[in-house]
C-alpha cells in the first residue's frame, strides 16, 4: 500500500532532524536538500552575502539559524522567520530570535527593518517572485534594502512545482521559482525596487535591492 502523504513542512522538519530528504519536480532530476549545510555555522560566501546586509535584519525563511546567528555575532540586530516549527526550534537553540511566521502575514517591525534577507535561494518561496518582492518591499523602512542570495546567470526565471521525499513519504506538491541573477533588475522593476549591488562570489550570486521611490 502506497504510503500517505506529508505536509512540505513535515519532510523539511525531518530533513532539519537529519532524516535524509530529496527534491523531486527541478531540472535534473531529484536532489539532495542540503540540511546538513543549513545547520553549519555560516560560511565564508555566507558572510559575503551577509556583508550585504546594513541595519536591523529579518531573514525570511531562516531555517535552523545559521545566518541569524552570525549577524547577531557581528553586533547586528537580527530576527528569523520560517513558517516550520522545527526550523524555528532550532534557531532559537543556537541563541537566535525566531518566530514562526509566514513572510505573507504580518511581522513584527513591519515596514521599519533596515534589510530583509533572501537567503539560499528563498527568492523562490511561494513560486511569485514578482509577489515576494512586493511583499517584502512592504517590510523594509524607506531606505531599507533586500539581500537575495541568486542562482547563476543564465536562462529565464523558472517556476517548478516541486515535492519532498523522506523515509519514503513524499510531500504534496508547492511552487518554488529559480531566479538567475541576470533576471534581478527586470524582476526588482517589477517589483518597484532597483538593483544597489550585484556581485559574484565564487560561484554564488548576490544581489542588494533598495526601493525604488
Amino acid at each position: 500500500m502506497k504510503a500517505p502523504m506529508i505536509t512540505p513542512a513535515d519532510a523539511f522538519a525531518a530533513a532539519l532532524r537529519g532524516a535524509p530528504c530529496s527534491v523531486h519536480g527541478l531540472d535534473g532530476g531529484p536532489q539532495p536538500v542540503p540540511a546538513v549545510r543549513w545547520r553549519l555555522d555560516a560560511d565564508a560566501a555566507d558572510r559575503a552575502l551577509l556583508a550585504l546586509c546594513h541595519g536591523a535584519t529579518v531573514d525570511i525563511g531562516c531555517g535552523p539559524g545559521r545566518m541569524t546567528s552570525a549577524l547577531l555575532t557581528q553586533g547586528v540586530k537580527a530576527m528569523g522567520i520560517d513558517v516550520v516549527a522545527e526550523a524555528v526550534r532550532q534557531a532559537r537553540q543556537r541563541g537566535a530570535p525566531a518566530l514562526q511566521r509566514d513572510v505573507f502575514g504580518r511581522l513584527p517591525g513591519e515596514g521599519r527593518w533596515d534589510t530583509a534577507l533572501l537567503a539560499d535561494g528563498n527568492i523562490g518561496i511561494g513560486g511569485d517572485p514578482v509577489r515576494l518582492l512586493r511583499r517584502v518591499r512592504e517590510v523594509i523602512a524607506a531606505d531599507g534594502r533586500v539581500v537575495i542570495d541568486l542562482a547563476e546567470p543564465g536562462g529565464p526565471i523558472r517556476v517548478h512545482r516541486i515535492g519532498l521525499e523522506v523515509d519514503g513519504r513524499r510531500s504534496w506538491a508547492f511552487p518554488w521559482a529559480l531566479v538567475p541573477a541576470d533576471q534581478i533588475e527586470l524582476l526588482a522593476e517589477a517589483a518597484s525596487l532597483r538593483v544597489l549591488e550585484l556581485t559574484d562570489h565564487r560561484g554564488r550570486w548576490f544581489a542588494a535591492l533598495s526601493k525604488d521611490n
